[in-house]
């Protein structure tokens, strides 16, 4: 691998474990890189997936502290986690990836529409803690939008943060830095059942994911720490700016 390589693929995981960190999407920065560097579209993706895993465990640990005031939360979405990124990863090895990666604009702009519209909300609503989760019709509403949520990850992945943004905004949380460091927990959830899939089935470039992981452990504990520095609104207006970014730059590449 050339330098000038090895640099790109390290800004790209740093700037995805940043994007992780604020909102979701790093996939679109880390994913056409390895493109670029010549790798297969199912490699690329694969690659990607193992490389920013460790990124989003650096960026659940910088918010470590507002998880641990809503641990309630943790077990409520962890089993169509992990259930979802593994129907998603095996789907990848079997299917061309054509049909969820024509839906990626458009379901990435559409979270960002309704996380934008529930941020508004929210703002408008008296402080306070969010309602405990529980059964009954909104529990299941937001138990099968996970596993949506999950498939579609474990498949393909880019903008799956700003989706869980939105299941998390549906069950009545508020603060958006709670909700990124659970957003980051599922993620690993799902990103791990589908990175020990990608590897079984051989589809990773170990050198390259490497390179990546390195720029990705870097940008998510910064990206974490950066979140909580500009507060909350700032940070929810930047999920909103990168989710629009993140749409855009996927229907303009065609993905």
């Amino acid at each position: 691998m050339r330098l000038l390589d090895a640099l790109a693929l390290v800004a790209s995981g740093a700037g995805a474990g940043a994007m992780n960190a604020l909102a979701g999407g790093g996939t679109i920065l880390t994913f056409p890189a390895l493109l670029l560097l010549g790798e297969s579209a199912r490699v690329a993706n694969a690659t990607s997936t193992v490389a920013l895993l460790p990124g989003a465990a650096a960026s659940l640990a910088g918010y470590r502290r507002e998880v641990s005031t809503h641990r309630h939360w943790l077990g409520t979405l962890v089993v169509p986690s992990l259930l979802g990124g593994a129907a998603g990863s095996l789907l990848l090895l079997a299917t061309p990836e054509k049909i969820f990666a024509r839906l990626a604009p458009w379901l990435v702009l559409f979270a960002t529409a309704l996380f934008a519209f529930q941020s508004w909300r929210a703002g408008r609503r008296a402080p306070g803690s969010a309602p405990a989760p529980g059964g009954g019709r909104r529990g299941a509403v937001a138990w099968v939008a996970q596993f949506g949520v999950a498939l579609y990850g474990g498949y393909f992945g880019a903008g799956i943060g700003i989706l869980m943004l939105v299941v998390l905004g549906y069950l009545g949380l508020t603060d958006i830095h709670a909700m990124n460091g659970l957003k980051n927990f599922f993620g690993i959830c799902i990103n791990a059942v589908a990175a020990a899939i990608f590897v079984a089935g051989g589809l990773v470039d170990w050198p390259a994911a490497l390179v990546v992981l390195a720029g990705a452990v870097a940008g998510g504990w910064t990206g974490a720490h950066f979140g909580r520095w500009i507060g909350p609104q700032r940070a929810r207006a930047a999920v909103v700016v990168i989710g629009t970014l993140v749409g855009a730059l996927l229907l303009l590449r065609g993905i």
